[in-house]
């Protein structure tokens, strides 16, 4: 999905909810466990109840890997499913990725060619030539870890060096020189939502993904607020508040009434 395909679905919906599909089998309803692929069947029931509020689905690849291959099938499975109920979706492999240029290359080749998804996420620690290989791919989108929603991300990404800069606003300007706003984003955490201003004047043309509202705490209006630019710039995911919203047979029910209170938030903003 190209850029202008994604903000026209945001306009359309009124909404940028993006759901993290982080599909944990010990969590998911017991009587989905007699299934032969549970993992499928959650994920299944979640997309059903939820695909017209949102205008991303975002599977944590952890979560799928370690099932072996039986995880890696319940993905490909996954990712069909959504394709199949809409051509629409926004797709994001979580995956945090990236390594010496060949290695990178073979990972964007496995999520963007084989899985075919829109984007991925990827670690920017080792540079230039562990990222550019996932730029090769024509429409496809790399989402690069700028401020991270959990705690520990104050350990390095917010070192400040003798200029006065901290580490991922260097991050953030110098990814800009390899990407642009058609295939370049930024992970910015909700939790840390002082820095939302300063970010989109670094990168006001750019998407940024958002975790951290709902469960970790962060709070959406102040993202909104101090976040979002002339196309609203924002995808806002949402794990664990809404997939395990009930662990009952309803639990897709109780999934969609959880999306349908972000996504009404979110379509006050338009």
């Amino acid at each position: 999905m190209n850029r202008s395909a994604l903000i026209d679905q945001i306009f359309l919906k009124k909404s940028f909810l993006c759901i993290g599909l982080d599909t944990d089998i010990s969590k998911i309803p017991e009587h989905l466990k007699k299934a032969d692929d549970p993992v499928f069947e959650f994920n299944k029931a979640i997309i059903d109840a939820t695909h017209d509020l949102c205008v991303s689905y975002k599977p944590n690849i952890a979560f799928y890997e370690c099932q072996g291959p039986k995880g890696w099938i319940s993905l490909e499975k996954t990712m069909k499913y959504i394709q199949d109920i809409s051509g629409d979706i926004f797709t994001i492999a979580d995956a945090k990725r990236g390594d010496i240029g060949n290695t990178s290359k073979m990972y964007a080749k496995t999520f963007f060619d084989y899985f075919n998804f829109d984007a991925v996420t990827v670690a920017p620690y080792m540079g230039q030539d562990s990222i550019t290989p996932f730029f090769e791919f024509m429409d496809k989108w790399v989402i690069l870890l700028g401020l991270t929603s959990n705690y520990g991300s104050q350990d390095f990404q917010e070192i400040i060096n003798e200029t006065g800069d901290k580490l991922y606003t260097l991050v953030i300007r110098k990814a800009q020189q390899w990407g642009n706003p058609s295939n370049l984003m930024f992970v910015i955490g909700a939790t840390h939502p002082e820095s939302f201003k300063e970010i989109r004047v670094l990168a006001n043309d750019y998407f940024f993904l958002v975790p951290g509202v709902g469960t970790q705490g962060g709070d959406m209006n102040s993202v909104v607020t101090n976040g979002r630019n002339a196309e609203l710039g924002l995808l806002i995911n949402s794990s664990r508040e809404i997939i395990y919203a009930s662990k009952e047979k309803d639990f897709q029910d109780a999934a969609r009434a959880k999306a349908l209170i972000l996504k009404q938030q979110m379509s006050t903003y338009f």
